[in-house]
């Protein structure tokens, strides 16, 4: 049995991760129109377990430190004697190719999840026999 916890202990470490990368892309989209916000990303961490197994863990989260575009608008209330104030350096397309990816690496550690769970109830019904 201790297999069957191994593995459902990696794949829900993984569940965890790119269910905190996903809200830091929803973060980034969400403030993808707000003057002066820093797109964020976050990396992950590898993480030996007393078992020998590995695990991963959600990372840092980093801003980006790419130049802030101008964008001019008279009218916007900030910005400076030219009409121009600092935009959002997240780009929306990227944004939405991270969470697709962050998705469906999500999916796949459920599946995994759910087929050990399958796997480790199918032997208890054979041993009970």
């Amino acid at each position: 049995m201790s297999a069957f916890s191994d593995a459902l202990s990696v794949t829900s470490s993984g569940l965890k991760s790119q269910a905190a990368r996903l809200r830091v892309v929803s973060e980034n989209i969400a403030n993808v129109d707000t003057p002066g916000y820093r797109r964020k990303t976050m990396a992950f961490d590898s993480v030996s377990g007393s078992n020998g197994l590995s695990s991963v863990q959600p990372g840092d989260v980093n801003l980006s430190r790419e130049e802030l575009p101008d964008i001019h608008d008279p009218g916007h209330p900030l910005a400076n004697a030219n009409g121009n104030y600092k935009g959002s350096s997240v780009d929306l397309m990227i944004e939405i190719a991270d969470a697709r990816e962050a998705q469906r690496s999500y999916e796949a550690n459920l599946k995994m999840f759910e087929q050990t769970r399958e796997m480790s109830s199918s032997l208890m019904d054979l041993l009970r026999r």
